[in-house]
């Protein structure tokens, strides 16, 4: 990496479990002069093939949206930290968050998310994304307080 650019330390948002991993991307991007970029991957039954009720795409996206604010808002109740930026993609999680890593410092993840059963049989988004990502990986356990 050229000595003129900010390191790029990318975290995936999936709820409670990636609490951890966006305090730990945000203190880790202090130490080192990067920013966070805060990836928030939404997908629904029907974009997976799954049979099930019709949906509305735009209503799944606003609520995934919605989801995404409150989860930064409760990680950072007293506002977001400079520089973060947000990202909110739909999308396979493990595939958006691969295709994020290239040219990042740092791909975080949370150690469990909200994988369905096809995603368990095929392997944890954390798994997949440590297996294949273009740069380092650090996987956070999940704590027991997410307001810490």
């Amino acid at each position: 990496m050229a000595s003129s650019e900010v390191p790029r330390i990318v975290v995936g948002v999936d709820g409670s479990s990636s609490y951890a991993a966006l305090r730990w991307a945000d203190r880790y991007a202090r130490l080192v002069g990067g920013t966070v970029e805060a990836v928030c991957v939404w997908d629904t039954p029907s974009s997976r093939g799954w049979g099930g009720p019709a949906i509305e795409p735009l209503f799944d996206a606003e609520q995934a949206r919605d989801r995404f604010a409150r989860e930064l808002d409760t990680v950072f109740p007293d506002g977001l930290p400079a520089g973060l930026t947000q990202h909110l993609i739909e999308g396979d999680p493990s595939d958006v968050l691969i295709r994020a890593s290239e040219g990042a410092e740092v791909l975080v993840v949370g150690r469990r998310g909200r994988g369905g059963f096809a995603r368990a049989v095929l392997g944890s988004v954390s798994q997949r994304c440590a297996q294949h990502a273009a740069c380092p990986v650090v996987v956070v356990r999940r704590e027991d307080d997410p307001t810490r």
